[in-house]
């Protein structure tokens, strides 16, 4: 896949435990699991009756701005303002099925707004998003999380392997 400044990270994940602590939730499971490529570590909340998950598989994550496959999602864009008649692509614009875009190609994709960022223990960082409730902690390197701003939408996209 090439770089697009729609993307905020991306990287493939084995998943170490799923509910660690316990079923809290009927069809919410939160997994622990850490990165192949950049040693990373993610805890997430997610649907299982949507995508079950068990300890042992492996799943592709990546984090964007946008869905759109052209846009890099910036507010001066003005292709995307054209199109969209504001300065980022959303999701509703791809319902219809006339236009393909980044979701087309992942199995479980949510929503959500970055609410925290801690960057006080050095060159570990942490990127905390909700996704309507369920969470994500997003924990490593602040060279692979520099591109998290509280309060930026972001979509999550996950694809299994």
């Amino acid at each position: 896949m090439e770089k697009r400044d729609n993307i905020l990270f991306s990287d493939t994940f084995d998943v170490k435990d799923v509910d660690k602590g316990g079923k809290k939730f009927d069809r919410i499971s939160r997994i622990d699991g850490r990165s192949q490529t950049h040693d990373m570590s993610l805890i997430l909340d997610i649907n299982s009756e949507l995508y079950p998950v068990d300890a042992g598989d492996k799943f592709k994550l990546t984090l964007a701005s946008t869905l759109s496959l052209t846009d890099a999602g910036g507010k001066d864009n003005a292709a995307a303002a054209a199109v969209f008649g504001k300065g980022e692509a959303n999701w509703r614009s791809y319902i219809n099925g006339d236009e393909r875009s980044l979701a087309d190609d992942y199995d479980y994709v949510m929503f959500g707004r970055v609410y925290r960022y801690d960057d006080d223990s050095g060159s570990k960082v942490s990127a905390f998003v909700s996704f309507g409730g369920l969470l994500m902690c997003l924990e490593g390197d602040i060279r692979h999380l520099q591109n998290f701003v509280v309060g930026d939408s972001v979509y999550l996209l996950v694809k299994g392997i």
